[in-house]
């Protein structure tokens, strides 16, 4: 098998998430700079069989897009036309939410709950783990 990565997009950087080859575990793998996110992709799907890609889908509690999905959108198209591996979206409403929670339960200090690079891996891992136990 391969495995399902995940991003929790942002403007200024994005969380990544992956599985094991069984598509058992979800673990975060990193965050990079969203100018660099089409690169590290690349470079990652030629190094490691990957067969599905999630990207989280932020809704307001209205239901409505947030202002970042027309960023999405785009970075969607381009991801497209560089990377043929199917693309699904699943809803990330609450996922920094709890990123923040888990990491507050984990013990981590309150200087470490700051690192916002931190807070987008595990919300591309808890938006992974979304997906896999639905």
């Amino acid at each position: 098998m391969a495995r399902i990565l995940a991003i929790d997009y942002g403007t200024k950087r994005t969380g990544i998430a992956v599985t094991d080859e069984l598509q058992l575990i979800a673990s975060g793998l990193t965050t990079v700079k969203t100018v660099n996110l089409m690169s590290f992709l690349k470079e990652y799907c030629q190094k490691e069989q990957v067969e599905r890609i999630l990207i989280g889908e932020p809704k307001r509690m209205n239901n409505e897009a947030s202002e970042v999905e027309a960023h999405i959108l785009r970075f969607r198209e381009n991801l497209e036309k560089e990377i043929h591996i199917p693309i699904n979206r699943v809803d990330e409403r609450f996922t920094s939410k709890m990123a923040m929670e888990s990491m507050i339960e984990g013990g981590l200090k309150k200087k470490k709950r700051q690192n916002k690079a931190l807070v987008d891996e595990i919300s591309a891992t808890i938006i992974l783990q979304t997906y896999l136990y639905k």
